[in-house]
């Protein structure tokens, strides 16, 4: 089942995938996209996994294992987001994050 928090937007379409898992696909030109996004009993975003994301290793890109966490949601301008996330490539000998952080200031710019 696809959370309300993500809704059909910006050409993504969504699949439900299991219980609470659910495909994001995207399409830009020839590059196809796929994520599976996992939510959480409130059914916020708790993870975003990507399974060939690509990742440079020594000058080569290889398709990799990639997850996304968020946590601890706050309301911002009318809209909950997570302000704290980690980012890792997820390898055969465990998760190596590079990048964590977290939000103390939002701006948004709505589409038209």
């Amino acid at each position: 089942m696809v959370s309300d928090c993500v809704v059909p937007s910006q050409g993504v379409i969504w699949t439900a995938a299991d219980r609470a898992p659910a495909h994001a696909t995207l399409h830009d030109g020839v590059t196809t996209v796929t994520l599976l996004f996992r939510f959480n009993e409130a059914g916020l975003i708790e993870s975003v996994f990507a399974a060939d994301r690509g990742r440079v290793v020594k000058g080569a890109v290889i398709p990799t294992a990639w997850e996304g966490r968020f946590r601890n949601y706050e309301k911002r301008h009318g809209m909950l987001v997570p302000v704290d996330g980690e980012v890792a490539w997820v390898l055969p000998d465990g998760a190596k994050p590079y990048w964590r952080g977290h939000i103390t200031r939002i701006e948004y710019e709505f589409a038209r």
